[in-house]
């Protein structure tokens, strides 16, 4: 009969035989771990010296935001912004080759350990093996006193088998010390690959925002003439339109009969709702601002029904809870340059629903069932917008509609949430 000790080290080491199993990756990997981290040291510093001369490009071209007062300025600031892309897709370019890099280096890593795991698990197996079969063959104390018999013989062959187990002993936890060294390695591996997902996602924003941007550029030039007269025109035309259309929205506003229920509507609180966005720089409050009563043309003395974000187009626009998209839509197709532009409407579960508006790329659907934090669209400059901004509007959800009424300021079919006064909230309150 074994002893005890034994009893527990074969199956202490079947069961991590069993459970430390390689599952070897096909990938081959061409370059040697000195000419991977190589190749890493040289990108991080790529990418450190680009991401120093982005900040300053974004610096410059924070200096000129606003609304274009001359057509010069306004295809300016659209080539700024077309460079600004260029540079951003450089620099995502070269943090893809990176991730790539770690995916591989990391690779080479996993690899070896495993080569090192199946190394460790074949000499425990072959300590296993020795140890089993010498305790088999021990003459115990007992045996020893049988005519013959030495206790020195005894004493030497127990000797060999704790020397037998303190081998088994040393190797198990050299397999569970590589096991977890492994476990490590595979997470890093998982994170490189998700980094990378999210990098190719973010290029093709990116190439989207170029293609979007060289259309803006064409379209100002058709409608202008390239000629600063018109443009003038143009644009006293849009702010015509933006205060007549507020004063049209206040009057289907007013013929909303819906009536608020407090009783529906969450407790002020922080972190009811997650801000819409990672940097979080306020440029307009909620409310009668001063911006909106020195401004009375564009918000007709009723105050702002929102809050602005001051961010660069392109920024990831994120859902401020988990919800429902009920609608989206773009304000430019029917009267450009006028309202809300291109938005995205969400209903939460808690009585609230939020709106996000003059975006430049809607990437949700109606329908659409966000989780808190997903990205549901990038950041622009579309709608009325004196610059690149996110418009956040919080409603009471019963208050809020998604209303079609037919626009005499524009002649067109309008589309866009609506609720009455008292349907609108503070988003602060619950940020």
């Amino acid at each position: 009969m074994l002893p005890t000790r034994s009893f527990i080290s074969i199956f202490l080491v079947s069961s991590l035989l069993l459970f430390c199993s390689p599952s070897f990756l096909t990938h081959t990997v061409a370059q040697t771990a000195e000419q991977l981290k190589g190749n890493l040291d040289t990108l991080s510093l790529q990418i450190k010296a680009l991401d120093d001369e982005i900040k300053a490009f974004n610096s410059k071209i924070s200096k000129t935001q606003g609304e274009a007062k001359t057509l010069k300025e306004a295809l300016t600031k659209l080539e700024l912004r077309r460079t600004g892309l260029s540079k951003d897709i450089s620099y995502t370019k070269l943090r893809i080759n990176q991730a790539e890099q770690n995916i591989s280096f990391t690779q080479g890593k996993i690899k070896n350990t495993e080569s090192t795991l199946d190394k460790t698990k074949s000499e425990l197996g072959l300590s296993l093996r020795l140890l089993v079969h010498n305790e088999q063959s021990l003459p115990y104390f007992v045996s020893a006193l049988a005519k013959g018999a030495h206790i020195s013989d005894a004493l030497d062959i127990t000797k060999r088998g704790e020397e037998f187990t303190t081998a088994v002993n040393q190797k198990t936890r050299a397999l569970v010390d590589t096991k977890t060294t492994l476990s490590i390695q595979k997470a890093s591996y998982e994170q490189h690959k998700n980094v990378l997902l999210t990098l190719n996602q973010t290029l093709t924003d990116q190439k989207i925002l170029v293609d979007q941007t060289s259309k803006d550029k064409s379209s100002l030039l058709s409608e202008t003439k390239d000629k600063e007269s018109t443009y003038q025109k143009l644009l006293a035309e849009r702010k015509k339109k933006k205060g007549e259309l507020e004063v049209e929205m206040l009057d289907v506003e007013a013929k909303l009969q819906t009536i608020v229920d407090s009783s529906k509507i969450p407790k002020y609180g922080k972190g009811i709702l997650q801000y819409p966005l990672d940097n979080v720089i306020i440029t307009q409050y909620f409310g009668n601002t001063p911006f909106s009563s020195k401004n009375p043309q564009v918000y007709n003395g009723s105050g702002h029904n929102g809050v602005d974000f001051g961010t660069k187009i392109g920024t990831p626009i994120l859902s401020a809870a988990a919800g429902r998209v009920l609608g989206t839509g773009d304000t430019d197709a029917s009267c450009n340059g006028v309202s809300y532009g291109k938005w995205v409407l969400i209903r939460h579960g808690n009585g609230l629903t939020s709106l996000y508006a003059h975006l430049s790329v809607i990437q949700a659907k109606v329908g659409d069932v966000v989780t808190s934090r997903q990205k549901i669209g990038l950041s622009g400059n579309t709608g009325y917008s004196t610059g690149p901004h996110l418009h956040f509007t919080v409603y009471a959800s019963d208050a809020v509609q998604i209303t079609k009424y037919v626009s005499k300021v524009c002649g067109t079919n309008m589309t866009m949430p609506i609720a009455p006064r008292a349907g609108y909230l503070n988003p602060l309150s619950y940020l």
